[in-house]
């Protein structure tokens, strides 16, 4: 497929120039890496005639539109907003998935939540913006749920749930459950009309919308005993079973839209299972059996089943439909060496956007056009030179016990990979899995000297039922030892110095991170901790209260976890007294899904222990570093906790990085 180099002729074209004039620095300002990504995503419309994109254009933060000549037609400033996802809803309007934290006050289980909010911006002139379920006075809490978006009549609908209030008068009206009903609204006007009720207080409900706009089924979960039952949409029961772990939901239609899929985990084994039925009810069968879904498509007008792709190291595609086969596979060998990835395509399924990763780039963002067999870049994610981007590849080594275990390594650009000073990385989660790919904050220590070793330890998602089953009761056991053994396979292969190794992480890699200097010594010279689990039985009883006492949850954290004393014997503040490293803790004040005290607390443990400790509090920040200053601030601080305490080696210059310069000793 022939290349087109023309650049957007609007301000994103900054971006190339910037890059270009960075050529020339030894090592990029880890701004560029910390602050929200100055491409961050697009979607294309339903003709294929109009990109959505959000972006920093300058220093502003902006949704712009353009149009068949690549021309802007719409912008529309966005500042802080935490976008969550972007789509279309026909050729003439773009809908914003954002959320927000919100402080709840007293009456509620948790005192903050993360409240989440639809806003329609149509693109003809002087029509106005607007959000779903505004002014709406018998709903509370914003969209609890997306189910889509559907045209009937020349006319588009989407598709949320909401919490309900009930009562006489705008003054009078009052909570009766808390869970949410589903409602169609029509995206001209924004008028609602409710088409689900909400379930009762036990039951979990969620819907499935068929090609015209109505229920096509119904999942009711119920809590307390595990017992799901699948409706169709003339309330007929059509499937039945149980699972106490809450293993079950709503794929979609399936391929030809007579059929539901519908996916079960089995509680003993954790294996997934994807099944079909006959909407009218009939025998059911399994489809794709072993195979792990990554992520699965359907078409935007009816909802049907078009193709999935598998978990796995590099992005595959499988369409039914045989031209979209072709066109994905030719979309693919277009880009040789890279990692490609499919991020959206239009009805006709000859324009796409396509994301490109690795052989020197910093995630570039292409538009695909079939019919001229032409691919036009659109974006950059990072304005990273070309020369700076480390080399990233996926590795393989055993596991103590002999399991083996796959790891995304990212090396320094231009140097020898021997004997540098690692930082061992695991993600979050902690059922989730890393990939080949641009990764702003691997690369940012790239940049700066260091080997990053990203392992995908037992419990991780990807590598089928079996492996991330392996992972239940294994928190600061198998799963430490699985990343300090890539630490040791690295020092083997003598790409690592084993006495310059730290070890960082988020969320569950926080928790490790704390782990690799309590429940383990001597291996790790710091260590860095994002939004981390420092005191687990803690984690679970604030989940547990939080969620009301959810039977569910409970039997879930009690199998992936533990219970009891054995929470104590993994929880890293237990065990502040063994620490002779120093330790960063950095913590989001707004984070929602691992609290703010879980630092606190261990920040204070450590101070009482006379161990050397720092702790960084971000203001208004969530649990995923929603924001530019904040995501910032936690770059620089981390990168200058790991230099001093554990140097790489001098590079040609330093990096201009204000508060955290990035120099090296």
């Amino acid at each position: 497929m022939k290349r087109f180099l023309a650049i957007l002729s609007f301000a994103l074209l900054c971006l190339f120039d910037l890059a270009a004039a960075q050529a020339s620095a030894a090592v990029t300002p880890l701004s560029v890496y910390g602050q929200m990504p100055g491409f961050e995503r697009a979607a294309i419309s339903p003709s294929g005639d109009l990109v959505a994109i959000i972006g920093t254009i300058g220093d502003q933060r902006r949704l712009v539109v353009t149009g068949k000549n690549a021309e802007a037609i719409f912008t529309l400033p966005l500042g802080q907003v935490k976008i969550r996802d972007l789509f279309w809803a026909g050729d003439d309007r773009v809908i914003i998935y954002k959320s927000d934290t919100v402080a709840l006050g007293l009456g509620f289980t948790a005192d903050k939540a993360e409240l989440y909010s639809a806003i329609v911006v149509p693109l003809g002139q002087g029509q106005k913006i607007w959000s779903v379920f505004q002014g709406k006075s018998a709903v509370t809490g914003g969209v609890r749920g997306f189910y889509g978006v559907r045209q009937r009549g020349g006319k588009w609908y989407g598709y949320f749930s909401a919490i309900t209030l009930e009562g006489g008068g705008k003054t009078e009206r009052y909570l009766v459950s808390t869970k949410p009903a589903l409602f169609e609204v029509d995206l001209d006007t924004g008028s609602s009309r409710m088409i689900g009720l909400h379930a009762e207080d036990d039951v979990f409900r969620s819907w499935l919308i068929n090609s015209s706009g109505g229920i096509g089924a119904t999942l009711d979960f119920v809590s307390n005993s595990g017992s799901w039952t699948i409706e169709n949409g003339a309330g007929h029961k059509i499937a039945t079973g149980r699972s106490r772990f809450g293993g079950i939901d709503l794929v979609g239609l399936g391929s030809k839209g007579t059929t539901l899929i519908y996916g079960t985990t089995d509680d003993e084994s954790g294996a997934s299972h994807w099944i079909e039925v006959p909407l009218d009810g009939g025998a059911s069968s399994e489809i794709l059996g072993n195979v792990e879904i990554e992520r699965s498509f359907f078409d935007q007008h009816t909802g049907q089943f078009l193709g999935y792709s598998p978990a796995g190291d590099a992005p595959e595609y499988h369409f039914f439909d045989q031209r979209q086969q072709k066109i994905a596979n030719a979309t693919l060998k277009a880009f040789p060496g890279s990692v490609v990835t499919l991020a959206d395509w239009n009805d006709g399924f000859n324009k796409l956007i396509a994301v490109t990763d690795g052989r020197d780039d910093p995630q570039t963002w292409w538009l695909v056009d079939i019919k001229s067999g032409d691919a036009r870049p659109i974006g950059q994610s990072y304005v990273v030179p070309a020369a700076e981007v480390g080399p990233v590849k996926m590795i393989r080594y055993k596991a103590s016990d002999g399991t083996e275990i796959a790891g995304v390594l990212t090396l320094p650009a231009g140097r020898e990979a021997k004997g540098l000073p690692v930082l061992l990385f695991p993600h979050g989660g902690p059922a989730a899995h890393d990939t080949v790919g641009f990764d702003w904050w691997a690369q940012a220590f790239a940049a700066r000297g260091y080997a990053v070793l990203q392992p995908n330890f037992r419990g991780s998602t990807g590598y089928g039922a079996a492996f991330r089953h392996a992972g239940n009761g294994e928190w600061g056991l198998k799963m430490q030892t699985d990343i300090s053994d890539g630490l040791a396979f690295l020092v083997q292969q003598g790409i690592a110095d084993p006495k310059r190794a730290c070890i960082m992480g988020a969320s569950y890699g926080g928790y490790a991170a704390l782990a690799g200097v309590t429940l383990q010594q001597g291996l790790y010279r710091c260590a860095v901790a994002v939004a981390g689990v420092s005191d687990v039985a803690k984690m679970v009883a604030t989940d547990r209260d939080e969620s009301g006492g959810d039977r569910t949850l409970i039997r879930s954290l009690a199998q992936e976890v533990g219970s009891g004393r054995n929470l104590a014997a993994i929880s890293p503040i237990r065990f502040v007294d063994r620490v002779t490293a120093p330790v960063l803790l950095v913590h989001g004040k707004d984070d929602t899904v691992v609290r703010y005290d879980q630092s606190k607390d261990m920040a204070a443990a450590l101070r009482r222990q006379g161990k050397t400790v720092e702790f960084v509090t971000l203001r208004s920040e969530d649990h995923w570093l929603s924001r530019s200053e904040t995501r910032l601030a936690m770059l620089q601080a981390a990168a200058a906790f790991v230099e001093k305490y554990n140097p790489a080696d001098p590079v040609a210059s330093p990096a201009s990085t204000g508060a955290a310069s990035g120099q090296s000793k």
